[in-house]
């Protein structure tokens, strides 16, 4: 019989956390025009970027640098999160505009990407092994 865990799943709220990022930088160039007469004004602005953008980097940092000390202790979600966020970075402050709406939502996915792997490293560990 399983036991259930009431410990929160950084991995968890991380997938969803960047794949809503994603969601949000692909989408806005869209409905840009439209977010005001919806109230929604405030999703296009800066420092909502911004703050997603820092969100997804601290609970990214935290899930997966604690995994791999605390339990398997291998590279691979940690180098995807570096990709995920050098393609937000390079998106967002390079300045060449046609790729903004590209870099950013495929780094959202792959910040997601590594969360899930490193759910699935964690899951693959043998239970004793802390």
């Amino acid at each position: 019989m399983k036991q259930r865990s009431s410990k929160i799943n950084l991995d968890r709220i991380g997938i969803t956390a960047s794949t809503l990022c994603a969601i949000h930088c692909a989408a806005l160039p869209f409905l840009i025009t439209v977010l005001p007469m919806w109230g929604l004004g405030f999703l296009a602005n800066e420092e909502v970027e911004i703050t997603m953008i820092a969100i997804s980097l601290l609970v990214g940092i935290w899930s997966l640098s604690s995994a791999y000390r605390k339990q398997h202790r291998r590279m691979m979600p940690i180098l995807v999160l570096i990709a995920g966020f050098a393609c937000i970075a390079l998106g967002h402050f390079s300045g060449i505009e046609p790729l903004e709406p590209i870099l950013i939502p495929v780094g959202g996915l792959i910040i997601a990407a590594a969360h899930y792997i490193n759910l699935r490293m964690l899951k693959s560990c043998p239970l004793g092994h802390q």
